[in-house]
């Protein structure tokens, strides 16, 4: 886990090379369709919410784009017809709902394309169009295939609609990436807040996936009792669970959600429990509530999960060593996890 994360800068910076002509042909076959889904599971999921906004708006399809977690498009949702466009993001390409998610998309659909790790299952061949993020990861806890997948999926909207400004945001992605990495003492920010009774993860727009992706991570590396929020969805109740002795990370660039973020901060601040804040640099309002800030490069809100999700990898990775757990196995070196494990079907 440690390695993928240190790797994102340079894999980043590699990302476009063997992809550029799958993704002109992809765009030019999703332009002209009525609508688009995109479908995944688990990380893979949370980079088809940022990518639903990203295709909405910076490919300009507007209502016309939707994401769907694979198991319920598979099960519960009618089948598409040849004026749908389906993207299926899938690092693995072996999990059984997004390949049955792909096929029965590519069985009407009008074009499929997945997002995929080099070395993928065979099951995602069917597809018109693949683009190829990076070799399979060895931890459990995928990190760089996931920043890989949104910017595959920013890169395809700036294609489909035309936006030259996002493609010289994504330029300067990997650096801003390599200077997140250097920022802070990660290990002293970890011990710091290792003993918290419940770690939560808050914010809106583009980073509720970034909310959600960071609790999964802290589930599956740290085993730790974490939660992942909406800003919106956190202040109709759940900020009622917080207590003193839990810690509230707040996901909280410029854009619509930050005075909900603010809110939030503000209702964490009363109850006692410490604030760790990711805004950016010259943020005055949420920081002065803050027990910890972490500060984020200037980028459009809609590109921001890509740099801000990259803190909460290292945080998540040395609160596991905080802990003395193996961040890589999903405890499958744990006896009755491993069991667990052996009776998991997916």
């Amino acid at each position: 886990m440690h390695d993928a994360i240190y790797a994102q800068p340079g894999a980043l910076r590699l990302l476009m090379r063997g992809n550029e002509d799958a993704l002109a042909g992809a765009a030019a076959r999703l332009k002209t369709m009525e609508r688009v889904i995109l479908c995944g599971i688990g990380t893979s999921w949370h980079a088809t919410l940022v990518g639903e906004l990203l295709l909405g708006h910076v490919g300009r399809l507007g209502h016309r784009v939707r994401a769907f977690h694979s198991f319920e498009f598979k099960n519960y949702w009618p089948e598409p017809d040849n004026r749908t466009g389906a993207i299926v993001v899938s690092h693995r390409g072996t999990k059984r709902y997004s390949l049955e998610a792909l096929a029965k998309a590519k069985g009407t659909a009008g074009v499929g394309v997945v997002i995929t790790g080099k070395g993928s299952g065979d099951g995602l061949a069917i597809a018109d169009y693949t683009l190829r993020t990076i070799e399979q990861e060895s931890s459990a806890a995928h990190t760089i295939s996931y920043t890989c997948a949104m910017t595959l999926l920013a890169a395809l909207a700036a294609e489909i609609g035309g936006a030259d400004s996002v493609r010289r945001e994504l330029d300067h992605v990997p650096d801003q990436l390599a200077t997140l990495l250097g920022q802070e003492d990660w290990d002293g920010l970890a011990r710091r807040f290792a003993d918290r009774k419940q770690y939560w993860f808050v914010g809106g727009g583009p980073n509720t996936a970034t909310a959600y992706e960071a609790a999964l991570k802290m589930n599956e590396a740290n085993h730790s009792k974490t939660v992942g929020y909406n800003c919106e969805q956190f202040l109709h109740g759940p900020w009622s669970g917080v207590d003193p002795d839990d810690v509230v990370f707040l996901i909280a660039p410029p854009g619509p959600s930050y005075e909900r973020c603010l809110n939030a901060a503000r209702v964490t601040r009363e109850i006692g429990a410490p604030i760790v804040a990711l805004v950016r640099e010259d943020d005055r309002d949420i920081a002065a509530l803050a027990a910890e800030t972490i500060a984020l490069p200037v980028i459009d809100e809609l590109l921001s999960p890509i740099l801000s999700v990259v803190p909460l990898q290292l945080f998540t990775y040395h609160l596991a060593l905080s802990r003395g757990v193996n961040p890589d196995t999903m405890r499958a070196d744990q006896p009755a996890h491993g069991r667990a494990r052996g009776v998991l079907s997916l």
